[in-house]
């Protein structure tokens, strides 16, 4: 089942973290509104259940977003932890993914 997403749960700590390899706000917001593939990260699901999100930004950068769903006043939101541009070698796997 989808879940409804009504939107981002940012504060310092995780905005200071998806920063970190120069990747906006802005851009991570726009690669979830741009049907990206997810997938959940069975290695990182231990404490939450955490996915990731592989797409382009505006400029068609590829992006890699780790996330977890917060619930909020019965509604869900999505909390990124960590963003950043992906590599060649991943790039070419996410496009043979695509292709197939």
């Amino acid at each position: 089942m989808e879940r409804v997403v009504h939107g981002f749960d940012w504060d310092d700590a995780n905005v200071s973290k998806c920063q970190k390899h120069g990747i906006t706000i802005p851009e991570i917001e726009f690669l979830f509104q741009n049907d990206p593939l997810v997938l959940y990260d069975a290695r990182h699901s231990h404490a939450e259940v955490r996915y990731f999100a592989v797409g382009k930004n505006e400029r068609g950068r590829y992006i890699f977003v780790s996330f977890t769903h917060r619930i909020k006043n019965s509604a869900v939101y999505i909390r990124p932890f960590s963003a950043r541009y992906m590599h060649k070698k991943e790039i070419t796997h996410y496009e043979a993914y695509e292709n197939e």
